[in-house]
């Protein structure tokens, strides 16, 4: 697990560095999802797997960016799905973006994953990992130096709605506005790496998005996004379902792109989840 962490730390040196210097232009192909690969999805795509297939560790890789896994090593313990560069139409407006990082056993079912980590790629470059629990790193010089363990409180004050507002079911619609009513702030930029560290910062929120009229099973990917960042949340003391008010990590993946309408959060938030969705 210490080599892939490494393997992790390497990669986002790298991508940092070609987020300085790699024009912001579109390549020729699309990804498994049918969307345009910026120059910097693939050469993120291409750095992490340069690092990751060193770990003889490592059985299988699968990428956001690939139609399928690709066999690394066949006696390897774990599998790696990752997001290269998510968030990265943001590069050119100077936002922050980030790669996303799960390290399964056995499959890349919720249940399977024993760690995650993430990379934000902002004024400064950090490093979130969560296996025993949730820590907080920032690249200083040429190495990542330990900043604080992250813990969530009970309630937050940040509300990060996804997905398209006129596509949004008439229950969603009245979560989002109820939380609004009680005082929370919106903050949403388009980039689930930092909208969902924000709140991991700041000490609660919820960030949502969920199934809607044009795409009922939500947006994000189970493998790459979702089961990555609900082990965070959990590890920071904080929740992660679906709309059904199941946990996301015990949820299974059919098949490595499937996606599933999810709600990261404080305990209070995720409460109000399930009961706008009627599950409490």
């Amino acid at each position: 697990m210490t080599e892939i962490i490494e393997a992790i730390k390497r990669s986002a040196k790298r991508i940092a560095q070609e987020i300085q210097t790699t024009d912001f232009g579109y390549h020729e192909g699309t990804n498994e999802s049918g969307e345009q690969q910026l120059k910097l999805d693939v050469r993120s795509d291409l750095i992490i797997e340069e690092e990751l297939a060193q770990v003889s560790s490592i059985k299988l890789l699968a990428s956001e960016e690939k139609s399928d896994p690709i066999t690394i090593n066949e006696e390897g313990r774990y599998l790696v799905g990752y997001d290269p560069l998510d968030g990265s139409s943001l590069v050119d407006t100077n936002l922050s973006v980030g790669s996303i990082f799960g390290i399964y056993e056995k499959s890349f079912n919720g249940p399977d994953l024993l760690a995650s980590a993430y990379v934000v790629y902002g004024p400064r470059v950090e490093l979130v990992t969560a296996t025993i629990k949730a820590e907080r790193f920032i690249l200083q010089g040429d190495d990542f130096v330990y900043l604080q363990e992250l813990a969530l409180k009970d309630k937050g004050k940040i509300n990060a709605p996804g997905g398209t507002q006129k596509h949004w079911y008439p229950h969603h619609k009245k979560l989002i506005q109820s939380l609004f009513e009680e005082g929370y702030r919106l903050r949403y930029s388009g980039g689930m790496v930092p909208d969902l560290h924000q709140i991991l910062v700041k000490g609660g929120g919820l960030f949502s998005y969920p199934g809607t009229t044009d795409k009922p099973s939500g947006k994000l990917r189970k493998v790459f996004e979702v089961f990555p960042f609900a082990n965070i949340y959990e590890k920071a003391g904080g929740n992660a379902i679906d709309d059904l008010g199941r946990r996301l990590l015990e949820l299974p993946a059919h098949e490595v792109h499937e996606t599933t309408p999810c709600f990261f959060g404080s305990s209070y938030e995720i409460q109000k989840v399930k009961e706008y969705y009627g599950q409490a």
